[in-house]
């Protein structure tokens, strides 16, 4: 396992566009996941440890999120040969097991996580509802701790980008495991 920080918010980058197949059996979009105030993209996986510290938390903020316009989507990215725990079948009995209120998609040929920038897991993009990048920090500052009662940073960014259609000025980054990338590039 290899931690990686994200790199600083670019503010105004333009969400790229993408159809990935979900947990759900349905393809998903970027303008289907939207809601009408913002979007976040998040890069996770079922194996790491940062994500599973955070999961319980990613399910109670999301769902707060979409109550203020703020719709959420999990993309999951590693070559899941070498980590067989990020099959699209464990992807499901995850999804289903935490009852993600999120469509939890595969991306199969790693080129959404490249066009994005996605360096880790959990790797987070909040967007507002004209789709410029406006958050790219962390979710709190537990790390690989299931710490509770911490400062909730990226609730309370994407709050603030439902509320105003900015992020805050000041984002800490994320930490995370490394995308497990293919040998072979594209």
């Amino acid at each position: 396992m290899v931690s990686t920080l994200t790199p600083v918010c670019d503010f105004g980058t333009p969400a790229p566009e993408f159809s990935l197949e979900g947990t759900d059996g349905r393809t998903w979009s970027l303008h289907e996941c939207m809601g009408d105030r913002g979007l976040l993209v998040m890069f996770i996986c079922n194996h790491c440890p940062y994500v599973k510290a955070i999961n319980r938390k990613l399910v109670r903020d999301t769902s707060e999120l979409r109550e203020l316009g703020v719709n959420s989507v999990a993309i999951m990215s590693n070559d899941p040969t070498d980590y067989p725990e990020d099959s699209f079948e464990n992807m499901k009995l995850v999804a289903t097991e935490l009852g993600y209120p999120f469509p939890y998609l595969i991306d199969r040929s790693q080129q959404v996580a490249r066009t994005y920038g996605a360096v880790c897991t959990p790797d987070f993009f909040g967007y507002n509802s004209r789709f410029e990048l406006q958050y790219r920090g962390r979710l709190d500052a537990s790390g690989r701790q299931s710490t509770e009662g911490v400062r909730r940073d990226l609730f309370l960014a994407m709050k603030q980008v439902a509320e105003t259609g900015r992020g805050p000025e000041e984002q800490v980054a994320s930490i995370g495991c490394s995308i497990k990338w293919r040998d072979e590039q594209p």
